[in-house]
């Protein structure tokens, strides 16, 4: 299965209209499909309990960005939720954005960070009843206190590190502990009560031992993302798994908050999502922090893979 969701701004010549949106905080609906109005092979879901049977489905916003700042003459305020959203991973280029985003959307927020000083500088001084911040390493079993699970209803993992040897792997910090050994000792730490987890693996982990994916895999880091991704499908817990493609816009790794909700994907406005690991691409971080978020709400991604990737807009006229 694979679905294309399109972001554009104003672009000439389309042969459909544009529809004015509010200015503030937009959200694409990554997985749920499109009104019947583009083509009839096209098919469509419109209850978030169902689950999409198309092989490509294209989805229209309006909006480029999936991360907005709101407006400073038009501020909104997102209704509070009910969940308290643990993140994993959330210094690191995609982490960074999923956090944002829960704070722009007033989700209540647990980081879990080696260095828990890099929270001031990324996020700026949050209430704690908002972001709390623990300090703890997925790679150390211990470090994982079941007080830092207390109340948690859903988790984003999205650490990672380098396919091949970088300085990032200064401190035991390889693919084998950190998408192996931290996956599995944070999957066994939460709590059966979970709602749902969602880890952000990548794609082409079911075939590590095929070229071109071989060569990636030359220091192990597809086998380990898939190990770790069948420990969280036997772990019994409510899952999803997102496996992005080369990742692109980012890290951002030295700004702000308010720079990363004014985040956006440049030119690669349109969303490829596929199952069974067929896709073969790049993928904005911005795309994937979004897929993620969206994913803890949708009760046909419950138990389910997604590729994803990006791809520029081409039209046909």
């Amino acid at each position: 299965m694979a679905t294309e969701l399109f972001f554009f701004t104003s672009i000439p010549n389309l042969p459909f209209p544009l529809i004015k949106f509010p200015k503030h905080h937009q959200s694409l609906p990554l997985f749920s499909l499109a009104p019947p109005t583009i083509s009839s092979r096209f098919k469509t879901v419109s209850s978030s309990k169902a689950r999409p049977s198309s092989s490509t489905v294209v989805v229209h916003a309006v909006q480029e960005e999936v991360v907005q700042t709101p407006n400073s003459d038009s501020k909104v305020t997102p209704a509070s939720s009910s969940k308290l959203v643990l993140v994993a991973g959330g210094s690191g280029g995609v982490g960074q954005l999923v956090v944002a985003s829960l704070l722009s959307r007033n989700i209540k927020s647990r980081l879990l960070l080696r260095d828990p000083e890099k929270a001031t500088t990324l996020f700026g001084k949050q209430d704690e009843e908002t972001l709390l911040v623990c300090k703890g390493d997925t790679r150390n079993p211990k470090d994982l206190d079941p007080a830092i699970f207390e109340g948690v209803t859903h988790v984003i993992c999205c650490t990672g590190t380098t396919a091949f040897p970088s300085r990032r792997w200064d401190g035991d910090n390889t693919p084998e502990k950190v998408d192996w050994e931290g996956v599995r000792n944070l999957v066994s730490a939460l709590p059966s009560s979970l709602k749902r987890i969602v880890l952000v693996s990548s794609v082409g982990v079911t075939k590590f031992n095929e070229l071109p994916w071989s060569i990636m895999n030359l220091f192990g880091v597809l086998k380990y993302k898939k190990m770790g991704e069948d420990f969280v499908q036997k772990s019994g817990l409510p899952f999803t798994i997102i496996r992005a493609g080369r990742l692109t816009d980012g890290p951002y790794t030295s700004y702000d908050l308010n720079t990363l909700l004014k985040a956006t994907a440049g030119e690669r406005r349109a969303v490829l999502m596929g199952q069974g690991d067929k896709l073969i691409g790049e993928v904005s971080r911005i795309v994937v922090a979004e897929a993620c978020i969206q994913a803890l709400d949708i009760e046909f991604t419950e138990g389910e893979i997604y590729e994803i990737n990006s791809v520029e807009v081409t039209y046909k006229r």
